[in-house]
């Protein structure tokens, strides 16, 4: 079903360490939220159900299949709520350990993206592997999305939006508020130079790496914030509408003047 609008919704969770039952519970309790009504994707953040970890036996115990029980609750809450669903988990693929991204749809469509800049001065990328591939581009209610994770937003050749392909950029993140300036300029600035809306979601609370309260976002293709912010569960949600989109592009038309080119995957 195409749709000229979309309700995006990103929910900033308080991520419980390590704890994959209080954080499905904290998932379902927030998409009975009134501000959550009538969504048609619904963003989680970076490694939704476990928080960062760094010790390799931990990733080992906590790590999850997109075949498990946790995988299976989005599933569901997705066919129960009518909405996309969106984030990253930690990922155990044939033992081999990914920060994954997910879009999983009411329909049962799914489309997968591993990490692919893991952040070096952190155990992250001692301790996963980094994908080899950009996100395929995944076609929602007649909207191209594609996926990011986090510190790939740092790398704009990697987000480039070669031709107009995507519409939408999710980027879900664990992105501390000492890095608050460098998070929402990154996110303005992929916005503008792509000409796309960018959803920044953020999770909330704390952990050994600081806090990461108020930092989710959703930026239309001028770069500028939209959307309202719940007060009472920080729930950040927005109405996006294919003709703002349409307009800029046509009013300033920068994909005809934009570089060719090709990654070079590492």
């Amino acid at each position: 079903m195409k749709s000229d609008s979309l309700k995006i919704t990103i929910l900033p969770l308080d991520i419980n360490q390590s704890d994959l039952d209080s954080n499905l519970r904290l998932i379902e309790q927030l998409v009975s939220q009134p501000a959550v009504k009538n969504s048609n994707i619904i963003v989680l953040p970076e490694l939704f159900s476990t928080g960062f970890i760094a010790e390799k036996e931990e990733i080992i115990k906590y790590a999850h299949s997109i075949d498990s029980e946790v995988l299976n609750s989005i599933r569901n809450l997705s066919q129960k709520t009518g909405a996309a669903f969106s984030g990253s988990f930690l990922c155990n693929d044939n033992n081999k350990f990914y920060n994954r991204a997910f879009f999983i749809d009411p329909e049962g469509n799914e489309t997968y993206y591993d990490k692919h800049h893991l952040f070096s001065i952190s155990p992250e990328s001692r301790v996963l592997t980094g994908g080899n591939r950009q996100s395929p581009i995944i076609n929602y209610m007649g909207w191209n999305l594609t996926m990011v994770i986090c510190y790939d937003i740092r790398f704009p050749v990697w987000c480039r939006n070669v031709n107009q392909q995507f519409d939408i950029m999710l980027v879900p993140a664990n992105w501390p508020n000492a890095r608050k300036y460098a998070w929402e300029h990154l996110l303005i600035s992929r916005a503008i130079e792509n000409q796309c809306y960018v959803v920044g979601a953020n999770r909330s609370g704390d952990d050994d790496y600081g806090n990461y309260d108020n930092l989710s976002f959703i930026f239309d293709p001028w770069g500028k914030t939209c959307g309202n912010v719940d007060l009472s569960t920080g729930i950040v949600s927005a109405n996006i509408e294919r003709d703002f989109i349409n307009d800029v592009r046509r009013r300033l038309p920068v994909v005809n003047d934009a570089d060719s080119f090709k990654i070079d995957v590492r």
